[in-house]
């Protein structure tokens, strides 16, 4: 693959996994906080330093990382082992390619440890400087403003590409955007990130303001103490359908520069080397629609006149197949052909004579000498380019002799579908009746398009894996916030709530700022889409077939999300859990 392709692959993973899996990371250090961090609390009051309390927690995380990286080595260890045996779709790889190198583990090894004391200091820092505060469930900081800072440049970025684009102003330096491009993404991806509290705590005040509605003020009031909250339970997901939409913006361009404008695909190749019965095997591949041979008449070496004129061999009922447009096609006859457009060459005038060089498959040689004809057939396809040129002449297979082909630059040409799928199943036939064969595809690189596929294949599994680790941390941070609030809903319940109420504001509580956090993620995201496109230099700047899948799939995690938070509120009364606390 080329340098800049291998640098798109690398930068959408990082943004389809990398992205949800720090928030996974952030979720899993506060796994469990409240009861945590009041025992931490606890140690502290009892006369444990400050430093010595955040030692504590830092050791318990990092047994747990140390732990899940001596797994996660080993996990991989049998996926490869496994999976480079069977392979992905267009993409296989020995066991010994996907092996780690030592350095991988090294950094696997002590890089994750090392990781976990970090974060799990940090996230000790509050019982450890205020543990009065933690212990008495003090209550919880608004968050500032400064959250929305980076979402302010990285949107600017966005924008004034989506109006370049739209004003036709499309940037020349692809170099500058190189940069600035990655640098917006990252940008919006950390300001939707943490402007998700902001927004929750704003829009949560207004409608607690407005609502008449008991359940709904109950869990709005919730989020507006406890905006942190919403940021924990609906990043992941909302990361995943912003990450989704700039992998479409990628693909897109990755299939602009691969795929063939043209409706239907050209192959030609060589049959100084194939059988006859080789070459009817091609012409009956699945997903060829119409073959003919290609050739030329003999060239006399000692004339002062290039008199060579290309020819094509076949019926008409093959030139049906191969052309958009025929008229005049008699079987059985000699004709020129006449293009739209085309100037006919000065050679092969009416009755002039030209001859052929044949042999068959035995070495047999014989010279066939045939006139041209004043017949003409009207032919136009829809080829890349044109299959012939006005002046080419057609000669039907009964007008040859028996078992004999020309030896003049002899081809085959086949033609199908320009869909991907169908130019791939057509060149894997051609390499099953012979893999030597050396195939041209006119307006199509065979090579960009295998790479697409493989691109293809490890984008659908970096978006699976982005996939597991959002729902994973939705999961945690959903569980680890229904453990924080049990003390609360016990006491919601004992003052007479109905455990139908209950979960009507447990669901409220995660559908809001969800649903908040997913409107901006397909806003921003199908910007950021249309910026990339416009900075990728292509014709395609407005990815609206890629808009339903999305919002179908921002519909789906909602859904997934309210049906998470039901079985949260238990069916039984434990006043255990108020005395505890």
């Amino acid at each position: 693959m080329e340098p800049s392709t291998l640098d798109i692959l690398r930068f959408t993973l990082s943004g389809v996994v990398l992205l949800p899996l720090a928030v996974f990371l952030s979720v899993c250090a506060r796994l469990s906080a409240a009861s945590r961090m009041r025992r931490l609390a606890a140690l502290r009051l009892l006369g444990l330093s400050r430093k010595g309390t955040q030692r504590v927690n830092a050791a318990e995380t990092v047994a747990a990382a140390l732990l899940g990286a001596v797994l996660g080595l080993g996990g991989y260890w049998v996926v490869n082992q496994s999976v480079s045996r069977i392979g992905l779709p267009g993409f296989k790889w020995y066991p010994a390619d996907g092996s780690l190198s030592a350095m991988t583990y090294l950094v696997c090894l002590v890089g994750c440890p090392a990781l976990a004391w970090f974060v799990g200091r940090v996230g000790a820092k509050k019982a450890a400087a205020n543990p009065l505060a933690v212990r008495r469930s003090a209550v919880e900081k608004p968050p500032r403003l400064w959250g929305l800072l980076p979402l302010v440049p990285g949107l600017a970025i966005v924008v004034g590409y989506c109006v370049a684009g739209a004003t036709g102003n499309v940037p020349t330096d692809t170099s500058f955007s190189a940069i600035l491009m990655p640098l917006a993404v990252v940008l919006v991806g950390t300001g939707l990130v943490l402007s998700l509290p902001i927004l929750s705590r704003v829009l949560a005040r207004q409608v607690a303001r407005a609502t008449n509605s008991l359940s709904l003020g109950l869990a709005m009031r919730r989020n507006e103490m406890e905006p942190g909250g919403a940021l924990r339970v609906a990043t992941g997901l909302v990361l995943l359908v912003y990450a989704a939409s700039l992998t479409q913006g990628v693909l897109i361009e990755l299939d602009q520069v691969s795929k063939n404008t043209a409706p239907v695909q050209l192959y030609t190749m060589p049959l100084d080397d194939v059988s006859p019965e080789k070459e009817r095997e091609l012409g009956k591949l699945p997903g060829v629609s119409g073959h003919v041979v290609l050739a030329q008449t003999w060239t006399d070496p000692n004339s002062e006149l290039w008199s060579s004129m290309d020819v094509v061999i076949g019926t008409c009922d093959q030139l049906r197949k191969m052309a958009s447009t025929i008229h005049n096609c008699v079987d059985g006859r000699l004709a020129r052909f006449k293009v739209p457009h085309h100037a006919y060459d000065d050679f092969g005038k009416p009755g002039s004579s030209f001859t052929f060089h044949m042999k068959n498959s035995a070495g047999k040689r014989r010279a066939v000498t045939l006139q041209v004809p004043s017949q003409t057939i009207d032919y136009h396809d829809d080829t890349a380019a044109q299959l012939v040129n006005s002046g080419t002449l057609l000669i039907p297979p009964s007008a040859l002799p028996v078992g004999f082909r020309p030896e003049e630059r002899v081809r085959l040409a086949l033609l199908g579908s320009a869909a991907p799928g169908a130019v791939t199943a057509v060149l894997e036939g051609i390499a099953g009746v012979d893999p030597t064969i050396e195939v041209e595809t006119a307006g199509l690189d065979p090579a960009s398009l295998q790479q697409i596929t493989v691109i293809k294949t490890l984008l659908a599994v970096g978006m699976i894996l982005g996939l597991v680790i959002g729902v994973a941390a939705y999961l945690v941070a959903a569980t680890d916030r229904a453990v924080e609030r049990r003390p609360q809903v016990t006491a919601l319940a004992l003052l007479g709530a109905r455990p139908r109420t209950l979960r009507a504001v447990q669901v409220a509580q995660v559908v809001l700022p969800l649903t908040v956090g997913l409107v901006l993620a397909v806003v921003i995201g199908k910007m950021s889409e249309s910026s990339y496109l416009v900075t990728g230099g292509g014709a395609v700047f407005w990815d609206g077939a890629g808009l339903p899948l999305l919002l179908a799939s921002a519909l789906g995690v909602v859904i997934v999300a309210a049906l998470g938070a039901l079985p949260l509120v238990g069916r039984r009364i434990d006043p255990e859990l108020i005395r505890r606390d």
